[in-house]
């Protein structure tokens, strides 16, 4: 018994030293690598096995100052916290991204990217629409890479970047052959040519230059009209155009008439067979006129110079006239007493202003014809009244009582009767 309890209190010491130590190593081993982060550890860990971490739906990283959206939320923890303390974990983007930008943006990433897709080209499009160079057109699908072009370290990518268009369209503008860029001495300007949304087919403005494009020049190309890559001195003239046009014309004859240069007097950018504006010549068409065709008039070939008078055209139906006949009676060549322009048969004279009257007065509806009074078709100043009114001698009334020298010569009505009527 002695020699038990002796041994008893050893042993008890010995298993109390034992338990002590183990209890000291168990609180060693269960200290928590992740410093001082305040969840229970059965948001991460399971009862039935320490690794692998579960995470817990019911964690929320927002209450440690970090908010997981986008791609952050289907990443694993050590892509972001390298160490287990995830305390010492830098919030800011450059700490897990490289900044490809060295600094010049500054280490707010968020004022381009988004967490949803770090080349989100959303977040981008709008931050450069703040800036000097808005994108639109092909430019807003463009690659950043293809207008910062990487430089040497120091050297800006993004900030003081040239907003001219040549500075990356360089090479398009040196190999431009159609026109030749270059030899045509054209400016660097891009965008008087060019648009945005497709660098081909480009179009220059011309309502800026000496020449604006109306109706088919606007369908021409350039080399029509710049032979030899000539821009910058090319005239405007249309004959610089179209000497071959006028040389070759021959209904009329341009180059035979002497026809002027300045191809608008007749012709227009609409159409090039336009009518000429007779209107603004010293004879303005009227009537009939206006439907006759030039060579007509002048079949001869004078068109500067071409004499206004009727006869020029006339002659010949001035020559057949036989009622009354023309030449005979010698008929004034001036068409227009008898005629117009809207109807050349069924001319009218106007009888009664020069001479007496026969459309008013006793006159009126007693004639048939002019040959009732002009029997003397050769001579129309002589005519007889004496066809309708007898008056000789042996006859006369007694109103003509002591009148003498009646005959057959309308004279001698006319010295007493000037106005035609009997009453005079």
């Amino acid at each position: 018994m002695t020699r038990d309890r002796c041994v008893g209190p050893a042993v008890g010491l010995a298993l109390l030293a034992c338990l002590l130590a183990s209890q000291g190593w168990a609180q060693e081993a269960t200290r928590s690598p992740h410093g001082a982060l305040k969840e229970e550890c059965s948001t991460c860990h399971a009862p039935e096995g320490w690794t692998p971490a579960r995470i817990s739906r019911a964690f929320d990283h927002t209450k440690n100052g970090f908010a997981l959206t986008g791609a952050h939320a289907s990443t694993t923890c050590r892509a972001c916290h390298a160490s287990l303390a995830f305390s010492d974990a830098d919030p800011a983007c450059v700490s897990c991204h490289e900044d490809l930008h060295r600094g010049e943006l500054g280490t707010v990433c968020s004022s381009c990217h988004t967490t949803r897709s770090f080349v989100d080209r959303a977040a981008m499009t709008r931050g450069h629409q703040l800036t000097r160079f808005p994108l639109d057109g092909a430019h807003l699908v463009t690659d950043c890479r293809s207008c910062h072009v990487a430089q040497a370290q120091g050297q800006m990518v993004f900030l003081a970047v040239p907003n001219d268009c040549v500075s990356c369209h360089q090479s398009a503008y040196q190999s431009a052959s159609n026109p030749n860029h270059l030899t045509g001495g054209f400016p660097t300007t891009c965008s008087q040519c060019h648009g945005t949304v497709a660098w081909n087919p480009a179009r220059f403005n011309h309502d800026g230059s000496g020449f604006p494009l109306t109706g088919a020049h606007r369908a021409v190309t350039c080399d029509q009209c710049h032979v030899g890559n000539n821009f910058t001195g090319a005239a405007t003239q249309c004959v610089a155009c179209h000497q071959n046009d006028y040389n070759q014309t021959s209904q009329p004859n341009h180059a035979q008439a002497a026809f002027p240069t300045d191809c608008v007097s007749c012709h227009t950018t609409a159409s090039w067979t336009a009518p000429f504006n007779h209107s603004r010549t010293q004879f303005p068409l009227a009537g009939a006129h206006k439907a006759a065709t030039c060579q007509q008039c002048h079949n001869d070939g004078i068109y500067i110079g071409k004499s206004t008078q009727c006869v020029s055209c006339h002659l010949a139906d001035y020559n057949a006239t036989t009622n009354p006949p023309h030449p005979g009676a010698g008929f004034p060549t001036d068409c227009a007493s008898c005629h117009n322009t809207t109807r050349w048969p069924g001319a009218t004279f106007a009888h009664d202003g020069p001479f007496f009257p026969i459309y008013s007065g006793s006159h009126r509806g007693t004639w048939s014809s002019c040959s009732t009074c002009h029997q003397v078709a050769s001579d129309f100043h002589q005519f007889t009244c004496l066809v309708c009114h007898e008056h000789n001698q042996p006859s006369m009334d007694s109103k003509h009582h002591g009148r003498a020298g009646y005959s057959y010569v309308s004279t001698a009505c006319l010295s007493c009767h000037p106005n035609g009527r009997g009453e005079d």
